[in-house]
Formats: C-alpha cells, sequence, structure tokens
C-alpha cells in the first residue's frame, strides 16, 4: 500500500505541476502530513542522482526526475506486487507449473509468504477463465492461451501509468529477456505510416495498446506458445494481419502463426483504425449491423432531448454507430481499449462525460455492452467533437472598437482583432469619435486606442496597430468575464437550491459511497424532494462510472430528472473518504426536476469547476463547519 500511495502521490504532483502542501496532499490520499514527508523522501530516494519532488516554502511539486521515478522498479524484492508479478510470469511460463519450495526460496520469502501470494493469484484471475491448481509442491495454471495472454494484458495495464504505453513497464512484465523495447518504437512508426497509406484514420491513443499486445504475442509466439490456426477472415483482416507479420519479422525477429496475425488484425481493426465514414460505400457500413445503427440512434435522440445537446446529426450517429461495432466486437473478445485522457476529460468536461454515460447505459440495455470508464471516455471524446463542430455563435463576446478616426486606421485595426480574436469576440461597432458617449457602449467588451474616463473590467486599452501583448489582454480580459458570468449564474443557482437541513459535516473514511448516497438521500426525502426509487437510481448511475469528476468533489445523482424540485444535499469528509478508484472531501449528491434541465448544465459543469481549484476546495472545507459558513465560503470563492 505504500509503495501504491507513493505512486499515487507522485502521479497528482505530475498532473497538477503546482505547489501543494503537506496538508493538502495527506488530504487527498487520506494519510497525515508526517506521512507525505516520508513518501516524499522514499521517492526521490528512487532517484539519487535527481530530484523527483521539490520541498520548498509552498510544499511539494513535481521535480525534473519526476517521470523517472514513476517507472522505477522497486528495490525492495519483498514489494507485494513486484513479488506477484514474478510469481504470474512464472506459472505463465511454465506449463507444468512451478515448484513452491524452489519459488519461495529463489524470492528468499517463506513458504506461507508465497501461498499467501497464491492466494492473491486466485483472486486476480477472477474473470480471465483461468483456474490455479495445487497439488502438493506444484502450482499450474489452467486454461487457453488467450486467456493467459489477457492475463498478461492485465499485468502490463497495471505497469504502466494512466494506461499510457510504457516500455519500460511492458518490459518488466514480460520479463527482462523479452523482445528487446528499442525495436517497438521503429515498429510502431512503420505500423502507423503503413495503416494511413492504407487509407485508414489511426487512433494513436489505440496504439500503444495494441502495441502491447503484439509484444505480447511475439513473446509468447518466440517461446513456442502461439495461438491457434484461424480462419482466412475477411480482405480487411487479411491486409492488416500481412502488415503485421511483415513488421513482425523485420522489426522483431518473430514470425507470427496464422492464429497470431488473425488476432492482432482484429484488434488493429476495432481499437486502432477506422474507414472514412463519409463513403456510403465503404465496407465500414456493409458491416455495420442494423441493431447496431438502430441502438445508436435511438440512444443519441435520448440524450439530445434529456440534455438539451445538438448531437442528432446522420454524421455523428454513423461515426458513433462504427465506433460502437467495434466496441461490440472488443466486448465480444474481452479486449478492451484503455484511455490515457479518461480522468482529465472527467474533471474537465463533466457535463460531456455525463452526456456519454447515458448514452453507454443506453447502448448496454439495448446491445448488453459491459462498458468502462475508459470506453465511455472514447464516447465522450465522440460527444465533445460534435458539440465543437456545432461551435454557437452566440458564445461569442460583444466588443466595440473605439479608434478616433485617421485615413483607414480604424479599418485596419478591425481587420487585425477579426483576424487574430475572430474566434473569442464579436466586433459589432467602430467608434471613430475622439469623445464618443461612453456611457452608450453596452457591448461586452470596448477595446479602446486611447485612455477611457472610467476603469472597468470591459475596457481594454489596445495599440492602434494589435500588438501580442494586446491579443493577450483582449483574450484575458474576454475570459474573466466568461469565468464572472458562469459563476454568477452558478451562485444564483446554488443559493436556491441548498439547504441547512441537507448538510452533513463528519463523513469519514470507513464510509462508502452507496452509504452516503443513502445518507444524503434521506435527508432529500424527509423534505419530499425525491423517493426512495431515485436513491437506487443515483446508486446505479455510481455504478456505472465514478461520479469522482475531482480529486475533492463527487456528485452522485440519478439519470434522469424526476426530483419534485431541484436541490442539492452536501457532505464534508475531514480528512478524505474513498470514492470510487480515488478520495473525495466533498458529496454533493443532486436531484433535478424536469423544469431544471438548463440549470442542470450550469450547475453541474461550474461546480465541478470551483471543486478542480486545490486552494478553493481546502478553503471551503476547512472554514466550512457547519452550513452558513460552509455557504459564505463558496460565495466567496465563487466571487472571487
Amino acid at each position: 500500500m505504500t509503495r501504491a500511495r507513493q505512486d499515487r502521490l507522485l502521479a497528482l504532483l505530475s498532473r497538477d505541476a503546482q505547489w501543494a502542501t503537506a496538508a493538502t496532499l495527506a488530504d487527498l490520499l487520506g494519510v497525515t502530513p508526517r506521512s507525505i514527508r516520508s513518501y516524499v523522501t522514499a521517492i526521490n530516494a528512487r532517484v539519487p542522482s535527481g530530484t523527483a519532488v521539490e520541498s520548498g516554502p509552498l510544499g511539494y511539486r513535481a521535480g525534473p526526475e519526476a517521470g523517472t521515478a514513476s517507472r522505477a522498479t522497486s528495490t525492495d524484492a519483498a514489494t507485494p506486487r513486484d513479488r506477484l508479478h514474478t510469481v504470474v510470469r512464472s506459472l505463465l511460463d511454465a506449463p507444468d507449473g512451478i515448484d513452491v519450495y524452489e519459488t519461495a526460496e529463489m524470492l528468499h520469502v517463506s513458504t506461507a509468504t508465497l501461498d499467501g501470494d497464491l492466494s492473491r493469484v486466485r483472486a486476480l484471475l477472477g474473470g480471465t477463465e483461468l483456474t490455479l491448481e495445487r497439488s502438493a509442491e506444484r502450482a499450474r495454471l489452467r486454461g487457453t492461451e488467450m486467456a493467459q495472454r489477457r492475463l498478461l494484458s492485465k499485468l502490463a495495464h497495471d505497469e504502466m501509468d494512466a494506461g499510457s504505453f510504457d516500455l519500460e513497464g511492458l518490459r518488466r512484465t514480460l520479463g527482462e529477456d523479452s523482445v528487446g523495447a528499442a525495436a517497438f518504437g521503429p515498429f510502431k512508426t512503420d505500423l502507423v505510416a503503413e495503416l494511413g497509406a492504407l487509407g485508414y484514420f489511426v487512433n494513436e491513443f489505440g496504439v500503444g495498446d495494441v502495441v502491447m499486445h503484439i509484444a505480447i504475442a511475439a513473446d509468447r509466439s518466440s517461446r513456442a506458445r502461439s495461438l491457434d490456426e484461424a480462419g482466412e477472415g475477411r480482405p480487411a483482416q487479411r491486409e492488416v494481419g500481412a502488415v503485421i507479420d511483415r513488421l513482425a519479422l523485420r522489426h522483431l525477429g518473430v514470425q507470427l502463426g496464422a492464429g497470431d496475425r488473425a488476432h492482432l488484425a482484429t484488434l488493429v481493426l476495432t481499437r486502432v483504425i477506422a474507414p472514412d465514414a463519409s463513403d456510403p460505400a465503404g465496407e465500414a457500413r456493409e458491416r455495420l449491423e442494423p441493431r447496431v445503427l438502430s441502438a445508436v440512434r435511438e440512444v443519441v435522440e435520448g440524450a439530445t432531448a434529456e440534455f438539451l445537446v445538438d448531437i442528432s446529426h446522420e454524421d455523428f450517429i454513423l461515426r458513433l454507430a462504427l465506433h460502437v461495432q467495434n466496441l461490440l466486437l472488443r466486448s465480444r473478445a474481452q479486449a478492451w481499449s484503455r484511455n490515457p485522457l479518461t480522468k482529465s476529460l472527467k474533471s474537465t468536461y463533466p457535463m460531456i462525460f455525463e452526456v456519454a454515460v447515458y448514452i453507454a447505459d443506453g447502448l448496454h440495455e439495448r446491445l448488453d455492452i459491459p462498458l468502462l470508464d475508459d470506453e465511455i471516455a472514447y464516447i465522450a471524446m465522440h460527444v465533445g467533437g460534435r458539440l465543437e463542430r456545432n461551435g454557437r455563435a452566440d458564445q461569442l463576446l460583444t466588443a466595440t472598437i473605439v479608434c478616433p478616426g485617421y485615413y483607414e486606421l480604424h479599418e485596419l485595426l478591425r481587420s487585425s482583432v477579426d483576424r487574430s480574436l475572430g474566434q473569442a469576440i464579436e466586433v459589432v461597432g467602430v467608434e471613430t469619435r475622439v469623445d464618443p458617449d461612453w456611457a452608450s457602449l453596452e457591448t461586452d467588451l470596448v477595446l479602446t486606442t486611447i485612455a477611457p474616463p472610467v476603469s472597468s473590467e470591459r475596457f481594454v486599452q489596445i495599440q492602434p496597430f494589435l500588438t501580442d501583448a494586446d491579443i493577450d489582454h483582449v483574450q484575458a480580459a474576454a475570459a474573466r468575464i466568461r469565468r464572472g458570468r458562469r459563476l454568477a449564474r452558478l451562485r444564483t443557482e446554488l443559493e436556491r437550491y441548498f439547504s441547512p437541513d441537507a448538510f452533513v459535516r463528519g463523513l469519514t473514511a470507513d464510509d462508502d459511497a452507496e452509504g452516503v448516497i443513502r445518507r444524503l438521500g434521506g435527508l432529500l426525502v424527509d423534505r419530499g424532494v425525491i423517493d426512495g426509487d431515485y436513491i437506487e437510481r443515483a446508486i446505479q448511475r455510481e455504478q456505472l462510472s465514478s461520479t469522482a469528476f475531482t480529486d475533492a468533489l463527487a456528485v452522485p445523482h440519478a439519470l434522469g430528472m424526476t426530483a419534485t424540485r431541484t436541490a442539492i444535499a452536501i457532505g464534508i469528509a475531514e480528512p478524505s473518504m474513498p470514492w470510487g478508484d480515488g478520495r473525495v472531501q466533498v458529496v454533493a449528491l443532486v436531484a433535478f426536476s424536469e423544469t431544471d434541465r438548463e440549470a442542470f448544465q450550469t450547475v453541474f459543469e461550474q461546480f465541478v469547476e470551483v471543486f478542480n481549484e486545490r486552494d478553493s476546495v481546502q478553503r471551503i472545507v476547512r472554514r466550512g463547519t457547519d452550513f452558513a459558513r460552509f455557504l459564505d465560503e463558496l460565495v466567496a470563492v465563487i466571487d472571487g
């Protein structure tokens, strides 16, 4: 557990790239500040010649060698995870099993300790179609070669950080004598190039995961552990299989069998590449199952109505259906695709992720696809891409340019503003008088080449010939205005929805997500806002994907806005409590009514935004000792 917490501490510091106090980090990890200091010492010990975590008056932050430290193998031979992986590798490499006593001696542990490790191996085998047999002094894995490879994949993912492809982590999983990791850089480059030459769009997020499976296939094939022969397959499968086979021989020195070629080609076709969805005669449309297209269409139309988002377009439905078709094939093979952007998508775009959860839930009901967070994140990327393309014009801020007339100077300035800032603001007027009526200028921004008579965040003084500094100043002012308006709307909404009767301080690390949802939900039931069914559906939503949208905040809720009125119940935990795969300090159980659909987006996204700021979280949690103080601190943070 200590190593895992060290790794989590390092991941937090590396991701945020800013100073954090020991107390703040202790809250996030559920430990004491003293433990944080010991973790920092241990992490820095991994890189004796550098600094993985810097220390200073402001606390700690990731140092230049943070990446090296995160990849460093533990020097402690008795580390449970390292020992467990060693035992699993030994079992996978020995068809006749391992001698328990010899293995314990090799690992310098007692047979009782190794027996405990074998019990952990059994727990690891859940859902893998593998079994561990024990007969006297021998232990043996039973199961197909495909099931054994899936176990190797599981170990490799455990070694890698946040789902990203890590050659050193892969080498630790396969063993130091595995196929050389240095070969995989050129292999990946050539694979992407050849797939692109065949006319496929390459998903770079999936390439690393597929290369990992190719590495496993090459390693197992080199040990005479190939997959069984497979049929010829369809033309695209044969074409991609030939590319993989040729590159494996060129870079890895391994000749793949027909079974491996077919398996790896299927992985590439369902994870890494996508045909041009705009081609009406393309193979993608031909292989798209009608029930998949129908299910996607129904779910997308439902999400459009439920969340008031404009995604019900034919091109979007087709592209998503192609993705879901591949997802269906992956689910049949239990070949899930990881997404390194899952956590950032959830915390930065919670509303988009929520739409993706709704779509995922609908697909699960119609197609029986068990969806993981990484797979939901891919759906969120489709949704976000569609909404980005929609790009509503009403999101632009309006602006007036004040530039006293002199030849065509004002025209040149307007042209420069449109060219450099056209995606952020829309110029709706130009004043060329030296003494304009400033009070009549009601646009969101006023860009002026002369000093305004009053100071206002709306007024930005710029040069007649726009400079890079001017562009930065205008963009900063536009961002402040947007944020101020968002948070002002949030403050108005929150003051309506909070209640002193639905506030709990004192959640502890012994509480679990379901228990907290029931406790907070009970407060809203007592007030007549929701019924018991809403609580059960909120728990079901939590099981689909954790509602811990930041490192500090969970927002449990049910799919479907069935509350009699919108209300929020708040729970505070100090120190933090476990929630999903992480820990949180604030739980906001939200119940929305049908009449507040638009408010849902405002509250949901901006509430998460407030709790994405670590300093704000600590201020609210530490000072919000009762409901009145909590609301005061929250409003103070919103007002900036």
